[in-house]
This record gives structure tokens, sequence and C-alpha cells, in this order.
């Protein structure tokens, strides 16, 4: 993501104009890491069958093997080392054109005639942009091609994103979206696709659940399509680079069906454009793909001039009346909905009564805010299935669970994905899911222990180099005593493992899984307490400066002795935090569901039955069924201090600074009036 960055902040001046040569290198490095991962086996395979009758060329073994055959000027590394005398442009296009020649779905696809574009004001500019991304790693999988799209979307193309209600999904999102849906092999539809995501990471949920398929046919055919032709182009890249089969269609989904869609696939997938106003109505009520469930229509009677020419109001409902209509007889959909969809009135509430008495709707989400780059408008996934076993609906408000990755963004980590996602299979009454995942965060928690310790005694080591107070050194070398205390830990994990191999009973594996992180407990509590004493003799040092400072007549800084032990801590602090964070997951997940099967939790989720949806006049509002609870931030008592003394710190700065500018403004008023 840092190489997106770095690209955007050097073109944002003429993002347009950039944006598509920039997306055709990134591409062009990511099948080149691809290609250099099955680059082995085909000259292996090319070499074992030359000279038999059943030789075959370089460039056919490779597209079985990787997808796509990439020949010598089209590879990053002889694009990179040219000489800057050459014509770099031109190399490019010749790229291009050669890995079309290959991937005939690409023909037309990738950008060619741009790069001569962006020499006009910088010759240099397109080998510029060869280092740029010459150091993604060669290990990167994944949609990471479309979140750098993404980035650049938030960074330089926000009006672009925003039109009619367009935003790009985080991975995060789409992430959560697939493992609750489970898409194991088939057809996947996504009618809004944008940059390809929602396929990729279904592909990717295939290949890391291949093993529960059971010989089943587990490749997905993915079949996209959106009305933006440099969006379309950029999808057929993204499914190029990551080997996936299916295709993507330009297409206005409003007015336009190239797939026959009316129940023609296994899984629908989307985060379609929200509260689009300018749709004809004459154009969708005879369609039953939205007219199936009924069409929003406005409230008030149309004019009698304005007959025939009438818009739908509301967009959203013909978006989830097209998932409901896609799916096959046993198909599972995910989409992502403006908040408002869950509580629409007049013929959207219809609408929603119905789908509702039909029994589709398996799940309804609300995520936090801030979780999309180009909109800050809140958001719900809805989840659809249509071979429910039951007429309740599994409601789930995520709004406070995730990770701040700065002001405006927020995101879920990869356990805030599965924390959530194993509630909908408790649900559904998979309850040794649940038991395997806290098996894995002990599992990673106690790796991470081990090379924490590892990690903290040279900073402890530091820490005593610096303190001249016995005190200090006393809770130092009592951290360092508590930190001893993992070899017995170690040794009670171990006999965890030998005896939970043999406990095959859900409610037994769970009793030995609730003691076992019991045991740990303790150790992390000494660690806090530990940390905290160090905490305040940090701050009593700090004190003691500047009161000697003071008394000498100097100015109150802080000294280099005092930010060495300042940043010690800090570093403590960060490997504490970092070893307990599998441990807090596992707490959070027993606290919730300590029979290990689900149960409603209040301020999470609730499972509701009709009666309850009729009391709630059919509203999808998760809020409405699981309740509220206060949630704690998650700081420690250290982390809490900090923050507040650092926010001190900065208002007086910040006072100070008004002083001055205060102080200015009256001398030059006095200036001005003549009264100085």
């Amino acid at each position: 993501m840092e190489r997106g960055r770095q690209a955007a902040r050097e073109l944002r001046p003429k993002s347009s104009e950039y944006s598509t040569p920039v997306l055709g290198l990134i591409f062009l490095k990511f099948a080149d890491n691809n290609y250099r991962r099955h680059e082995a086996e085909i000259i292996a395979e090319y070499q074992e069958l030359k000279g038999s009758r059943r030789e075959k060329p370089v460039s056919e073994i490779a597209i079985e093997k990787c997808g796509f055959y990439l020949p010598d000027h089209a590879r990053y590394d002889y694009l990179l080392n040219l000489p800057e005398e050459k014509d770099i442009a031109k190399a490019l296009k010749n790229a291009m054109k050669l890995i079309e020649e290959y991937k005939p779905e690409l023909e037309g696809v990738l950008p060619k005639d741009e790069y001569a574009a962006l020499t006009r004001t910088d010759k240099t500019l397109p080998q510029s942009l060869l280092r740029t991304f010459a150091d993604i790693p060669a290990d990167a999988t994944g949609d990471l091609f479309g979140q750098i799209y993404e980035y650049f979307l938030s960074e330089f193309a926000r009006s672009e994103g925003q039109k009619g209600g367009e935003f790009f999904t985080p991975r995060s999102v789409v992430r959560l979206m697939v493992e609750i849906i489970e898409p194991h092999g088939g057809k996947v539809f996504d009618p809004a696709c944008g940059s390809g995501g929602m396929f990729v990471q279904s592909a990717q949920f295939i290949a890391e659940h291949r093993k529960e398929l059971k010989g089943s046919e587990s490749g997905v055919y993915v079949c996209g399509q959106e009305k933006t032709r440099d969006t379309v182009n950029l999808a057929k890249m993204n499914l190029a680079v990551n080997g996936l089969r299916g295709e993507i269609k330009q297409a206005n989904t409003y007015y336009e069906d190239p797939y026959q869609s009316f129940g023609a696939f296994d899984y629908v997938l989307a985060n379609p454009p929200f509260n689009v106003d300018d749709v004809s109505l004459s154009s969708v009520e005879i369609d039953k793909r939205f007219n199936t469930y009924g069409i929003p229509r406005n409230k008030s009677k149309v004019k009698k001039a304005d007959e025939g020419k009438e818009t739908v109001p509301n967009g959203n409902y013909l978006w989830i009346n097209l998932f409901a209509t896609s799916l096959k007889d046993q198909g599972r959909a995910a989409l992502v909905m403006a908040n408002s969809a869950s509580d629409a009135r007049h013929s959207e509430a219809d609408i929603r009564q119905t789908l509702i008495e039909q029994n589709l709707i398996y799940a309804m989400l609300t995520l936090p805010s801030n979780m999309f780059y180009t909109v800050t408008l809140p958001a719900t996934l809805w989840f659809f299935d249509k071979a429910k076993t039951d007429d309740k609906i599994l409601f789930i408000d995520a709004r406070n669970i995730f990770t701040q990755i700065d002001r405006a963004h927020r995101e879920f980590s990869e356990e805030h994905i599965q924390n959530i996602a194993i509630i909908s299979q408790l649900h559904k009454g998979r309850r040794e899911k649940f038991v395997q995942l806290i098996d894995c965060y002990f599992a990673a928690g106690m790796q991470r222990l081990v090379e924490n310790k590892t990690n903290v005694e040279p900073v402890s080591a530091q820490l005593l180099e610096v303190l001249d107070d016995a005190g200090g050194k006393q809770a130092v070398g009592e951290l360092v005593q508590q930190w001893d205390v993992l070899t017995s830990l170690q040794f009670t994990y171990q006999m965890y493992l030998g005896g939970a191999q043999q406990l095959e009973v859900i409610e037994e594996k769970n009793s030995a899984q609730h003691q076992l992180r019991q045991s740990f407990d303790p150790f992390f509590a000494a660690l806090h307490e530990g940390l905290k004493r160090l905490d305040k003799t940090v701050r009593r040092h700090e004190k003691q400066a500047a009161e000697q400072a003071q008394a000498e007549g100097k100015r109150a800084t802080t000294d280099r002795k005092t930010n060495a032990l300042k940043g010690a801590l800090e570093e403590l602090h960060k490997e504490v935090k970092n070893a307990e964070i599998f441990y807090q997951h596992i707490h959070w997940l027993q606290e919730r569901f300590p029979k290990a099967e689900y149960e409603d939790v209040l301020g999470l989720c609730k499972l509701a039955s009709p009666a309850d949806l009729k009391e709630q006049d059919y509203s999808l509002n998760a809020g409405r069924y699981v309740g509220v609870v206060i949630e704690e931030d998650g700081k420690t008592e250290e982390e809490f201090i900090e923050e507040l003394l650092n926010l001190n710190s900065e208002i007086r700065e910040l006072s100070l600074q008004a002083a001055a500018l205060d102080a200015v403004v009256s001398q030059n008023i006095k200036k001005i009036t003549g009264e100085s």
C-alpha cells in the first residue's frame, strides 16, 4: 500500500490522466510476481516434454499453470533495467501488447498509448514509476491490486468515486461478507463489481477451506458487470492477475441483464451504489429482477404532465430485489447497503415485509462508521439464504468492533473477522468451529509470548541502565521475574494439548479451554501491575528532573536520559500488548459464548423471531433487537494516563501559541491605530 501512497503523492495534480497507466504498472508487477512463483514449474515441464510427441510451447504450459504468459520483453525486471536513453514508454506499450497477445480476454484492456502521454511533461516519469512499484513484495497476494486502486480513488479521485453514491469496499469488509456466506464453489455474481475484490476474496476463501469441500467442485466462475469502461478494465486485470475464471461485462444493471441473472447464481456478492434516484420507473417495474417483491415508488401521486417520466425515488430496494431474485434455490447473498434502508418507510417497508415473510433474509449486520475510503455514510450488511432451516433472522451489531487506522478510517482485523463470523457458525450449530478458533488463538498467543519474552529482556536491561531509582530497579527486576512464569505456562499449555486430543465432547473441550485461559489471567494481571509501577517511576523521574532544572534556573526540558527511559518503557508496553492480544480475543469470545454455543448477547447479537420482527414493524435495524451496552475502550490504566498527559501537554503548547498570537495581534492593532 505504501507504493500506492508514494505514487499518489507524486501524481495527485493530474490524477485522471495518471491513474490508468499507473494501475497498468501495478498489474504488470503483480503479474510478474505471480508468474515468478510458477516459473520453475513451467520450465521443468517444458524441458520434460521437449522433443517428445507431447511437446508444448512454453506459453501454453504457462497459461495452464498460472493463467497467462509473460515473454521476456514483458517482464518487470527487463523494463525496470532498461537504460534511460531507451524509449521506456514504447517498451511499456510493447509489453502490454505482448501480454494481450497470449491472453486474448485482456485485449483492449491494458493501457498502452497512455505511457507516451506521461512523457509530455516529464520524460523520466515512466521509469520513475517502474522504480516506485519495483519493491511490491513477491509474496503479495489477494486483492492488493484492488486495494491500491482504492487508495488512489480516495487520494485523488474522490469526486469520481462518489458519483451516484458509488464507493469501493474495504478488503476487511469483503472478507467478513465472504466468511459468513461461505462460497464453496459455483457461480458468483457481482452486478456492481468495481475492481473485482469480491471475486478475489471468494477465491481465497475457497482456497483456505479446500479441505472442507470433501472432493466436491471447489472452483468459482465469476460474473461481474460495471457501467464504467475504466473500472471494467481494472476488474479484468484483477481477475487475470489472480488467475480467476470468469468474465466482466460493461452494462448498466438497471436496464441491462447480460447474464440472464434471474435465479442463475449460487452466490451474489456486491456493494451497489446507494440512494440512486434517477432510475426510470417504467423500465424496472416490468422487469422480474426488480418487481418480484415490489417496486419502490413515490408516496404521492404523479402529476398528469409527468406520467411516463417517473423515476424510482430511491434505488436501494431495486438492488435488494436484484440480489434476492438472482439466487438459485439454495443460493446465498451478501450485500452492502445504506443503514437507512433497514428502516425505510412507505413502499420500501412493504418490500421489506415481503422479503421477511418469504423467509429470505438470513442475517443483518451493522458496520462501524468510517470503514470506507471515500464516504463516511454508515452501512449495514444484508445476508440472504434461500436454504434457511428456520424462520428467524440473526442480528449482529458490530459498531464497537474495529481497529482505528487513523482519525478518519477504521477496519476489521483478521481476528475481528473471525470473531464476528463465528457468531454465524454458532447459530448454525457448528460448535466445533468455535473451539477450533479458540485453539488457533491459544497457539498463536503462545508463539507470540515466546517471541516477546526474547524481546523484553534487552529492553528491560536498557531500563536498568538508565534508572537510578532503587524502586524503579526493583520494579524492572520484578517484571523480568514475571516473564519467567512463562516457562510454567508453556508446560500447562503442552499438558492441555496432550489432553485435548482425547476430548471429543464439545462441552469437555470448552471447559478445558476455559481452565487454560484462566491460568494465563494472573500472568497478564501481574505484567500490567509491574508496568503500572514502572510508569509511576518514570513520571516521578521526569518530575524530579523538571523540578531540579527549575531550581537551577534552567528551562524544564526532557533530558536524553529520560527520553531513553520513556522510549524503552513504551517498547515494553508494546511488547506486552502484542503478547496479550490473542488472549484478549479468547476472553472476548468465552465471555459472550461461555457454553461454546449460540446465545443472544446484549449489545452484540440477537436471533429475532417473526413475532419480534412484527413487534418492531418489520424494521431490520440491528440496534432495535440487540440492545445497547457501553463497551470499554480497551485501554489499560497506564495507556489512559499516558493519553491524558499527552493531551494536557498539547493543551499547554496550544495555550502558549495562542498567547503568542494574541500578543502579536494586539501589537499590530496598536501600530495600525497609532497607540504604540
